[in-house]
């Protein structure tokens, strides 16, 4: 068990630089709804398979306004929606329709190539609401970065779930804590939520590769440092971790193991091989991507 007990000798500290990284996300608007992006960043381009992670909101919308993310593509990745408040609408070119609520998730494989929408359902868009959550893209390992696309939807209570000590904490993805998701990853994934009460303790998982902490709520401390909300803390590989919730605090741990050589990142595509991401390039200008169907709008390829 990866809990960190308020007292117990036996437990090794967390070494002086353990924290390896601090990123700040960088924060735009897009048309009144806030995004911040940690990665990819100038000081860390991926954590394991993590190659993207944006916080979404949180936004408020009023009746008849709403997110509305027109058709695009991606390929050699996997995507996750991960959401705490709101609703968003999934439409792909395999022609899948799946709505996502708070703690369900959305894996969706691009492979070879994939299109898709993701918009406010007309229900919700009908009355005020609100948006919060996180958008994230895991690289595919080499095998299978032209592997068939595909898309799974996991409901939150498939999710497992531990509480004790003060700390709620839900595995999203790999195996953790004494836990499995049944999430199914490409490659060696943790994924987890973890919500903790003002004092309560938490150790990471020191077997997982490459790991990274993303405070979303509150504050925590590690190794005497006050690490506050909107940070994403990357860690020494193999130390010991114990984070303390200095208030209320919600967290969310990320990572890996490395991945099988760098990637390269442009637009929504990703790839082992520049000549791959020209190619993807050319088929959407092209319109060689499958269309989603009942969509006739789409995201042309930036210039």
């Amino acid at each position: 068990m990866s809990w960190l007990p308020a007292s117990d000798p036996d437990c090794p500290a967390t070494p002086d630089g353990a924290v390896e990284t601090v990123i700040v996300p960088r924060s735009h608007d897009i048309g009144g709804f806030e995004v911040r992006r940690a990665l990819p960043s100038r000081t860390r381009r991926m954590v394991g398979p993590f190659i993207f992670w944006d916080q979404m909101g949180p936004g408020e919308f009023v009746a008849g306004q709403g997110v509305d993310v027109r058709p695009h593509p991606h390929i050699g990745l996997a995507t996750i929606t991960y959401l705490f408040e709101g609703l968003v609408l999934h439409r792909d070119s395999l022609g899948v329709v799946q709505e996502i609520a708070p703690g369900a998730v959305n894996w969706m494989t691009a492979g070879r190539g994939i299109a898709h929408s993701e918009r406010t359902p007309p229900a919700t868009r009908a009355g005020a609401h609100r948006l919060f959550g996180i958008q994230s893209w895991i690289a595919l390992p080499r095998a299978l970065e032209e592997t068939d696309p595909g898309f799974a939807h996991t409901p939150a209570e498939a999710l497992p779930r531990l509480e004790d000590g003060g700390v709620a904490l839900t595995l999203i993805a790999g195996r953790a804590f004494g836990l499995a998701s049944p999430v199914r990853t490409a490659s060696e994934t943790l994924y987890a939520d973890a919500t903790l009460a003002a004092g309560a303790r938490l150790a990471l998982p020191r077997e997982t590769e490459e790991r990274a902490l993303y405070v979303l709520t509150g504050a925590v401390g590690i190794a005497g440092a006050r690490h506050p909300a909107g940070q994403l803390l990357v860690f020494r590989a193999g130390d010991p971790i114990h984070l303390v919730a200095l208030e209320p605090a919600r967290v969310l741990l990320l990572g890996g193991a490395a991945m099988d050589g760098p990637r390269h990142i442009w637009w929504n595509f990703v790839s082992s091989s520049k000549e791959r991401i020209e190619q993807a390039k050319a088929d959407w200008k092209a319109g060689r991507f499958a269309p989603v169907p009942d969509e006739r709008e789409f995201i042309p390829l930036p210039e």
